[in-house]
């Protein structure tokens, strides 16, 4: 056991390095200094107190994403669809918002009355996923992937068409919510939400245990190894899906929640920023282990704030950041692919 643990390691450091020295051959190919753009990447993101806290402002949505896709993917489940729930979640917290923003009444408790909201429309369309792929046969990817075009064509009408700031209508979003309305910040020029850090590390505490630790967990696992085999021991598969499904959206409805009430202050075109898409990459990182989601995450989320330094002080595309987490993926991916059959072909011989 403790050798096959060795080897995993071993090959992932490997995928590591490949994807390192991938990135370094393009960057050489640019005539760009590689030490230099990782120097910079890595004094962009930890570099002062400024740059790292905004390193958790997208650590958090992304830590969120990455925890509900985590319970999609123990059933075997592949919930693309998580892009629209994160709208759907800003959407609902924004609307909630609007409606009580005049009632008088304690902001505290329209906030959390917000972030509720935000919770319920992550969930809605997450289950209308579950349904489209449950007792539709739609894959859940195609479902999905229809349901993110949707969800962004609602947000786009409501920005445009009866939520528009008054006289003209901006991609900038809606009217901003008044500041005792917003999660409350660690510094006045800063969106780090202690709040939010809190949410989220709770739900990816939330989603270890609840893996790793419950009889619930136990059947998700079973259903996600063998549908087929867990409905002949008893277990009922489509009740399984369909709660996966809700509790994926109870996560991403959280992150567009806090979007809306701790980062930007009001709905935007781009309330999800992409964070879904990119909590299906460290899942796949991970290895779909809880237990490593929290630091790849930030991991993450510091290569997508250190990389706005390579356009200001190299004059190199931002996107290089986006290089090196996609090449990270693949490499480790491929080297857990090269390490079962290895394995395979050693207990072939054996």
């Amino acid at each position: 056991m403790r050798r096959s643990g060795w080897s995993s390691a071993l090959f992932q450091l490997g995928g590591i390095l490949s994807a390192l020295l991938l990135t370094t051959v393009v960057l050489l190919a640019s005539k760009a200094p590689p030490f230099a753009a990782f120097a910079n990447i890595i004094w962009g993101s930890v570099g002062s107190w400024n740059n790292f806290s905004q390193v958790l402002v997208s650590w958090v949505p992304l830590l969120l994403s990455t925890a509900g896709l985590l319970v999609t993917f123990t059933v075997g489940l592949w919930n693309i669809g998580i892009e629209g729930q994160i709208t759907l979640g800003g959407i609902f917290t924004t609307w909630a918002l609007r409606l009580l923003q005049t009632s008088g009444w304690n902001p505290a408790l329209i906030i959390a009355i917000g972030i509720a909201a935000g919770v319920l429309g992550g969930v809605l369309w997450a289950l209308l996923a579950g349904a489209l792929k449950t007792f539709g046969g739609v894959n859940e990817i195609f479902g999905g992937l229809g349901l993110n075009f949707v969800a962004m064509a609602i947000n786009i009408w409501l920005i445009f068409g009866p939520w528009k700031r008054p006289g003209i209508a901006s991609m900038s979003g809606t009217v901003p919510f008044r500041q005792s309305l917003w999660l409350p910040t660690v510094d006045p020029q800063s969106s780090l939400s202690l709040a939010a850090v809190a949410i989220a590390v709770a739900s990816i505490v939330i989603v270890f245990i609840l893996i790793q630790g419950t009889y619930f967990g136990l059947r998700m696992k079973a259903v996600g190894r063998n549908p087929r085999a867990a409905h002949l021991l008893g277990i009922p598969t489509w009740q399984y899906l369909m709660g996966s499904f809700a509790l994926c959206g109870i996560f991403a409805g959280l992150a567009g929640a806090v979007q809306v009430t701790a980062v930007y202050h009001r709905l935007i075109p781009a309330i999800s920023s992409g964070y879904g898409y990119l909590g299906l990459m460290v899942a796949m990182l991970v290895n779909y282990q809880a237990a490593w989601a929290a630091p790849v995450a930030l991991f993450f989320a510091a290569l997508n704030v250190g990389s706005i330094q390579l356009p200001i002080v190299l004059r190199l595309d931002s996107s290089l950041g986006g290089v090196l987490q996609d090449t990270l993926v693949l490499f480790v991916v491929l080297a857990q692919g090269v390490r079962q059959r290895f394995l395979k072909r050693g207990g072939s011989e054996e």
